[in-house]
C-alpha cells in the first residue's frame, strides 16, 4: 500500500510540475488531443507541425506542443480532454471522431480544430459542412469515394461487390457506409458491410465475406485500422484483395492497394487554421477544409499485385 501511495504521490507531482512549467513560458501551447498511435494520425501530425512551421511558429522557440494519445481506449479521452484544457492552450487540436466529438461537448472557451473526421456534419461536430460551429472548426479527411471505386475497378476490371467493416460505436464508421453506398450506386457496384462491436469480433465476421465480395476496403476508424493485420490475414485466406485508406498498409504487405487522401496534407489543412486562429483570427471566421481532388494518392503493392494476376495503373505510386 505503501509503494502504491508513494507512486500516486510521484505521478501527481509530475503533473503539476508539467502544469507548473505551461504556465511558466511566454511561447503559445497547441494541444493536441489523439485518439491513438497510428501511421495516418501521425502522417496528420507532422503535416500540422510542417505547416506551422512554415508560419514561423516553431516547436521549440516560438510555439510549444503538449501531446497526448490515449491508445484507442474511449474510456481515457475524459481524462486526456481535461488535462489538456487545465493546461489553458491558445488551440487545441482534436484528433479522430470520438475525441472531437467528447471535446465538443465539453470545451466551450479554447478554439476547437477537429483532424483526420471523414463526415463532421454527419458526426454531429458541424450544422453544414461550410461553416464552423461555435468554437470548433478542422480539416476533414473525406476522401473522393466515386474516384476510389473508379480506382478499383481500374485494377479489378470484373469487380461487382465491395466488403467493408464498420464499427458500430463510431458515427464516423455509419457516415462512411452510408457515403459508399452512394458512391457504388454511381459506380455500378454493390456494398456488402458487416457491423463489428468489437475488435475480437473481426476474424468472425470476415468469414461472412466469403464467396460475396470482390474486394475488401478499410476505412480509417479505430476499431478497424488497429485490426488491419488481422484483416489481411484472413482475407489472405479468402483470396480477397483489400483496399487500405492510406498507404502504409500498401507497403506493409498488407493491403494490394490504398486510394485515399494524403494525410500530411490533411494535417497541413488543420495547421493554417490553426496558424490564423495564433494570429488572432476567429474561429467564426475559419470555414472548415475538405480535402481537394490533387491531395488524394493511390498506391500499390507490386509483390501482391503479381500474386493476384493484376495490372497496375500507370498513375499508382508503386511499392515493392
Amino acid at each position: 500500500m505503501k509503494g502504491k501511495i508513494c507512486a500516486a504521490v510521484a505521478a501527481l507531482c509530475g503533473l503539476i510540475g508539467a502544469v507548473y512549467f505551461n504556465r511558466n513560458t511566454d511561447l503559445p501551447l497547441v494541444a493536441i488531443a489523439n485518439y491513438g498511435p497510428h501511421a495516418s494520425l501521425e502522417a496528420s501530425l507532422n503535416g500540422v507541425k510542417a505547416e506551422l512551421a512554415e508560419h514561423g511558429f516553431l516547436e521549440g522557440k516560438t510555439l510549444r506542443y503538449e501531446i497526448i494519445d490515449v491508445g484507442f481506449d474511449p474510456a481515457l479521452i475524459a481524462q486526456m480532454i481535461a488535462k489538456l484544457a487545465a493546461s489553458q492552450p491558445k488551440v487545441m487540436i482534436v484528433k479522430s471522431t470520438p475525441v472531437a466529438q467528447f471535446a465538443k461537448g465539453k470545451i466551450r472557451e479554447i478554439p476547437l480544430v477537429y483532424c483526420d473526421i471523414t463526415d463532421p456534419v454527419a458526426t454531429g461536430l458541424l450544422k453544414d459542412r461550410d461553416h464552423p460551429c461555435g468554437n470548433m472548426t478542422g480539416s476533414s479527411d473525406q476522401g473522393d469515394l466515386e474516384s476510389f471505386l473508379s480506382f478499383v475497378k481500374t485494377i479489378l476490371p470484373q469487380a461487382k461487390v465491395v466488403g467493408l467493416l464498420y464499427a458500430t460505436s463510431e458515427s464516423n464508421d455509419a457516415a462512411l457506409v452510408a457515403m459508399m453506398r452512394e458512391a457504388a450506386k454511381k459506380a455500378g457496384l454493390s456494398v456488402v458491410a458487416l457491423p463489428i462491436d468489437q475488435s475480437r469480433d473481426i476474424p468472425m465476421r470476415m468469414q461472412e465475406f466469403r464467396g460475396k465480395v470482390d474486394c475488401l476496403y478499410v476505412g480509417t476508424s479505430g476499431p478497424t485500422q488497429p485490426a488491419l493485420p488481422v484483416i489481411a490475414s484472413e482475407a489472405q485466406k479468402m483470396g480477397i484483395p483489400v483496399f487500405n485508406a492510406e498507404e502504409q498498409a500498401v507497403r506493409d504487405g498488407l493491403a494490394l492497394a490504398s486510394f485515399g487522401v494524403d494525410y500530411a496534407s490533411v494535417g497541413r489543412n488543420a495547421g493554417k487554421l490553426v496558424a490564423k486562429l495564433l494570429q488572432g483570427a476567429s474561429v467564426k471566421e475559419l470555414p472548415p477544409i475538405f480535402p481537394r481532388t490533387e491531395e488524394h494518392r493511390c498506391c500499390v503493392n507490386k509483390r501482391l499485385a503479381e500474386q493476384f494476376g493484376l495490372q497496375i495503373p500507370q498513375n499508382a505510386i508503386v511499392v515493392e
